[in-house]
């Protein structure tokens, strides 16, 4: 998203965390901006039950956790590194500071914000009303759309896990290994050694 160079000459820090650590806590206040050099971060919260419901996955070169900085309001979900990760962070005042002298870039930070807000709208949508398959379908070509999955010989690779895929869709495990295996048997998806393509 932003070039490393240029956040690091408004201090930006690179950090490291392991698959499994907290990078922020849902109700914290936010401090920082957050950019993936490498790895994988997931934003959730849990309900009362303690299910888990993610709100979204992110990749290397994507920011994550900005919205709260804007508003002054706490953290609506944590963080937490998936895979092993390296991030690099700046504080809230640099980053605005960042965004006042780089139009280019206050400009691409609003074009992601709207991407993230136009697909919780969709999924919003998708989630209260359709059936199974049509929400893992419509998660994947979103995904596919946004997140440059790759392609390869057998088409995109579908990067998540079924538990992935429940989470960011509301789905039981189960129901979205009936989902794809359905979607598999109408030609929609391919299961290759357990991964799902598109």
């Amino acid at each position: 998203m932003i070039a490393i160079p240029l956040l690091e000459k408004y201090n930006g820090i690179i950090k490291n965390y392991q698959s499994g650590d907290i990078i922020f806590e849902e109700g914290k206040q936010p401090t920082h901006y957050y950019q993936i050099i490498s790895g994988e971060v997931k934003m959730n919260n849990y309900n009362d039950e303690g299910k888990e419901f993610i709100q979204g996955i992110f990749y290397k070169n994507q920011c994550f956790g900005e919205p709260p900085l804007f508003i002054d309001q706490v953290y609506p979900a944590n963080a937490v590194a998936v895979t092993d990760s390296e991030l690099i962070i700046i504080t809230k005042d640099k980053f605005f500071e960042l965004l006042k002298n780089n139009s280019d870039i206050s400009l691409a930070i609003i074009k992601n914000l709207s991407q993230r807000l136009y697909y919780k709208s969709v999924m919003a949508a998708e989630i209260s009303s359709q059936d199974p398959e049509h929400r893992v379908l419509r998660l994947i070509d979103y995904s596919i759309e946004q997140l440059n999955f790759k392609k390869e010989e057998a088409g995109f690779l579908i990067n998540f896990t079924r538990q992935q895929i429940g989470d960011l869709t509301g789905l039981r495990v189960e129901t979205v290994i009936r989902a794809i295996k359905s979607l598999e048997k109408k030609g929609d998806l391919k299961i290759i050694n357990r991964k799902v393509y598109r």
